[in-house]
């Protein structure tokens, strides 16, 4: 049986209880109204977000041209001066191996590099700026950068722009040769003996 203090301390609490009930009823009935507002307005902020991924591409006239390795190797088999390759990875990245005849625009470390003057260019890098004109593909580590670098380039107004998607990393696993890893003779990536087209 319970002791007399413990009924009068039960029925002193009895009266709490139901006002604490009563106000966590309160907090939830405020609370639950804003809850779906936020989930509503989550799920419109959701759509908003979905749609402008979707919306966010090139039209398919802007679109990089995708590269493949047999492509790569093409143009480091037969050099033209209409076609340039340009490795975005960093420095470092580019003197320990890069694919032979690319050039090093770091994307990551000058961003505005296709978007400065001929002459600051010049001063920036060492070498002339490629023209508007000439066809430029991009490549990095995996690809990620090099993506970047055509949107760049498209926006600095090169109107030929491609991308090797699978980069670097695609073109040590399929065996093409890097500057600081020669080609073996008559193995990929020798050069067919053409002149460059002046």
């Amino acid at each position: 049986m319970a002791s007399k203090r413990a009924v009068q301390l039960l029925a002193l609490r009895a009266p709490q209880a139901v006002a604490t009930k009563a106000a966590a009823a309160r907090f939830s009935t405020q609370c639950a109204a804003p809850r779906r507002a936020i989930t509503k307005n989550a799920a419109r902020l959701q759509t908003v977000f979905v749609q402008q991924r979707w919306h966010s591409g090139f039209p398919s006239d802007k679109r990089s041209k995708v590269y493949e390795f047999k492509d790569v190797l093409s143009i480091v088999e037969n050099p033209s001066d209409s076609t340039l390759l340009i490795d975005v990875r960093e420095p470092a990245e580019f003197s320990a191996n890069s694919i032979p005849t690319s050039l090093n625009v770091p994307i990551a470390s000058q961003p505005d590099a296709l978007l400065l003057s001929d002459e600051d260019f010049m001063d920036r890098f060492g070498w002339a700026k490629p023209p508007r004109e000439k066809q430029v593909v991009f490549f990095c580590k995996a690809g990620v950068r090099s993506s970047a670098a055509a949107q760049l380039a498209k926006q600095a107004g090169y109107g030929n722009v491609g991308e090797y998607r699978g980069s670097w990393l695609d073109w040590e696993r399929n065996g093409g040769p890097g500057t600081k890893s020669p080609p073996r003779p008559g193995g990929k990536g020798e050069p067919s003996g053409k002149e460059i087209k002046e």
